[in-house]
């Protein structure tokens, strides 16, 4: 039978061919099964060790039984190389012993998942700050992450999260976050500065559901406790040297997601929205506080090496005239090269553009080279939306980097960075981490 040589094909990358062949399944199915339903006998699961083959059947849209569907299988495979445990994951599909029944293998290439976090970058005083931490990212073989970090920035911290976003089922999960941070926090105020250590406990929990293949919500709480004392500086009898609070924050995420990954290589958008409400617990004479911002992301393969992704984040908070605005100028977080905190806002705009080329590759190892542009601009704390124009609130650093990659193991991508500020009073410096910038 025609239709069984066709699905005797094995499905090893997703490559241009692939969605040839996938197309001439489909025509063929329609061709030769009209007036008769073609099932799934049996989905099989190989080449896993770790992972739980029961895992992978309870979060798949196939099931045994079910009508064979070409973009049901589509789906599960961008799905399965979405997650951490897997590095890699196609399909074949081969005739059962029943008329118009067929065995659906999902064949996975796991990755190595109990893995080292590590950031180290500058601070302002050309010292270095850095994070490390250890996650297990397919726990129990469910794609369970447990870990935790330290971080040293002047003074100590640490958090401990954990996630389990199939924990119910392949559409509802939950997340607990516990953060005890602590960092020397400039404060800026008439065009003067002053150090303050800030302390944030806080113990959060989240229900995680994905809506469908391409969009999911989080929602959830977030009990924390802030403490800031001064350290020193300039001073102003209008701003407290002392301030502990306990607040509570209401945290909503949207995110839209459709990308495809192919090992180092990412293509399509993602749209990730988040909002927050703050309200103090014990002190009403500070006002509730909103906040918002989305990230819009877009990455796009150019040949066989080369990958341009871009990140755009918008975002907009109650503009009290505050010292401690929630939008900050980071090297760590927006724009490399750029120091430690240097300025805060009440609104922003940062874009980061960058391309990725692959110089070597071979076997588990990828070497990548990078050229960015991250560039921001924010509003002033009781400011107006002219402040993004004005050129002291404008910064613009391109710079070079590296990526030496892991293939087998999740996220196993140490980069270096190094920005050179070309606007007004620019800085510059490197960024290191584990993992792509964005």
């Amino acid at each position: 039978m025609v239709l069984d040589n066709i699905f005797n094909i094995t499905f090893t990358r997703h490559t241009q061919s692939m969605r040839i062949f996938t197309f001439i399944i489909c025509f063929f199915i329609m061709f030769f099964s009209q007036g008769q339903e073609n099932r799934v006998a049996d989905l099989k699961i190989q080449g896993n060790k770790k992972l739980k083959s029961s895992f992978v059947k309870k979060i798949a849209l196939v099931k045994s039984g079910a009508v064979l569907d070409s973009s049901d299988i589509e789906q599960d495979m961008r799905l399965l190389k979405r997650l951490p445990s897997i590095a890699y994951a196609y399909y074949q599909v081969f005739p059962a012993e029943k008329p118009n029944e067929y065995n659906v293998f999902y064949n996975i290439e796991e990755n190595f998942t109990i893995i080292p976090s590590a950031n180290v970058y500058t601070t302002n005083d050309d010292e270095f700050a850095y994070r490390l931490g250890l996650y297990e990212f397919n726990l129990f073989g469910q794609n369970i992450t447990i870990g935790g970090f330290y971080q040293n920035d002047i003074f100590d911290s640490y958090a401990l999260n954990l996630r389990a976003p199939f924990l119910f089922s392949r559409k509802l999960g939950l997340a607990v976050n516990f953060q005890n941070l602590t960092t020397l926090e400039p404060v800026f105020f008439n065009n003067a500065t002053a150090d303050y250590r800030y302390n944030n406990e806080s113990i959060e929990v989240l229900g995680l559901y994905q809506i469908n293949f391409t969009n999911r919500v989080e929602i959830g709480i977030n009990f924390f406790t802030e403490d800031y004392a001064y350290q020193s500086g300039a001073t102003n009898q209008n701003i407290p040297q002392a301030l502990i609070v306990d607040k509570m924050l209401y945290k909503l995420i949207y995110e839209y997601n459709n990308l495809n990954y192919d090992y180092q290589y990412v293509e399509g958008f993602r749209s990730v929205f988040n909002f927050q409400y703050v309200h103090s617990i014990d002190n009403e004479q500070l006002p509730d506080f909103l906040i918002g911002w989305n990230d819009f992301e877009y990455f796009k393969r150019f040949g066989e090496k080369g990958n341009w992704a871009s990140r755009l984040r918008v975002g907009i908070a109650t503009n009290d005239e505050t010292p401690f605005a929630p939008f900050s100028v980071d090297n760590n977080l927006n724009i490399r090269g750029v120091g430690n905190t240097i300025d805060r806002g009440t609104a922003a705009i940062v874009l980061n553009t960058e391309y990725r080329y692959t110089l070597y590759e071979k076997g588990w190892f990828a070497l990548q080279g990078n050229a960015f542009i991250d560039a921001g601009s924010w509003r002033n704390p009781g400011g107006d939306f002219g402040d993004f124009g004005d050129s002291q609130n404008l910064r613009v650093y391109p710079g070079l980097g590296f990526r030496f990659i892991h293939k087998k193991i999740f996220n196993a991508i140490f980069r270096i960075d190094y920005g050179v500020g070309i606007t007004p009073d620019s800085t510059k410096g490197f960024v290191f981490g584990i993992g792509q910038y964005f």
